[in-house]
């Protein structure tokens, strides 16, 4: 009988210790697969559960479905790198981040869990009328603006100021907006004050947005325009002009954009003007820009 026990436990299967598994056990390929499927942080997370984790998370092949669309016109027209000399990881990772680009007066990034293109325009890459005549603009510093100035406008009879780009993005449809404030702000004692003492003037007339996006084969494109009164003192606002649409890859769209109230009756001041941000229609803006 022990004989024949001992038989038995030769056919037995052998012990959970032996046949125990780890994830340093699954194949690359199926580690691949799984983080294709995932957002940028999740893979971040998932890279220090394991070396095979850790090594798979950084494949140029995985990175380069999280980069966008446009990512080798970025590599030129933003980061001014060369395409082969940097890992998938190392760029998405750069574009992430604010990236400065034409002398400092617009930045670039990408959302990092979408991957979505957002784009800011200083004052000072805008067109403003009368802004070399200080008895009418002038540039402020300011903490408020992520470039540490903004247009100020004194008093004018004239209000026109507009700019335009030429940039790929990806398909999909953007929103444009002006970001103003009534009123000059500043700080004392750690403490913030507006000066609204030459705020006038802006509610007797809307002030006009116009937007037009097209590119060299199009010239009519997309055009679009919105009236605001401008009626909140001393509260950074983001004026909508519209919306355009992306409707194919490597499209170089000629964006255009303005704000205008040239109703020559009156005068207007105490306007601050700092940027001009450029974001997926479904993002609302609801940060400092």
């Amino acid at each position: 009988m022990g004989a024949s026990f001992a038989k038995l436990s030769t056919n037995l299967p052998p012990s959970s210790s032996s046949t125990s598994s780890s994830l340093e056990d699954i194949p690359e390929n199926c580690i691949s697969i799984v983080l294709m499927y995932l957002d940028p942080p999740e893979i971040c997370n998932l890279a220090s559960l394991s070396h095979a984790f850790r090594s798979t998370s950084s494949a140029d092949f995985v990175w380069e479905s999280k980069l966008p669309s446009n990512y080798i016109f970025l590599l030129h027209r933003v980061l001014q790198l060369p395409l082969l000399t940097h890992p998938k990881k190392e760029i998405f990772a750069r574009l992430t981040r604010p990236c400065p680009f034409d002398h400092a007066t617009k930045e670039f990034w990408l959302d990092k869990k979408s991957g979505k293109n957002f784009i800011s325009i200083s004052s000072k890459a805008l067109k403003i009328t009368g802004i070399d005549d200080r008895r009418y603009w002038n540039y402020i510093p300011t903490d408020e603006s992520r470039y540490g100035s903004v247009a100020y406008l004194k008093q004018i009879w004239w209000v026109e100021i507009g700019g335009e780009m030429e940039f790929e993005l990806p398909k999909g449809k953007y929103s444009v907006y002006f970001r103003v404030q009534l009123g000059k702000s500043s700080k004392k004692f750690g403490r913030r004050f507006i000066d609204v003492d030459e705020v006038h003037g802006w509610e007797l007339k809307p002030v006009r947005f116009e937007l037009s996006v097209s590119n060299n084969n199009n010239k009519n494109g997309q055009k679009v325009s919105s009236e605001f009164y401008l009626n909140q003192f001393g509260k950074w606002v983001l004026y909508k002009v519209g919306d355009f649409c992306i409707e194919s890859p490597n499209f170089v769209a000629q964006i255009k954009f303005s704000m205008i109230q040239i109703d020559c009756t009156h005068t207007k001041g105490g306007l601050s003007v700092d940027s001009v941000f450029i974001c997926p229609n479904d993002f609302k803006p609801t940060f400092k820009l």
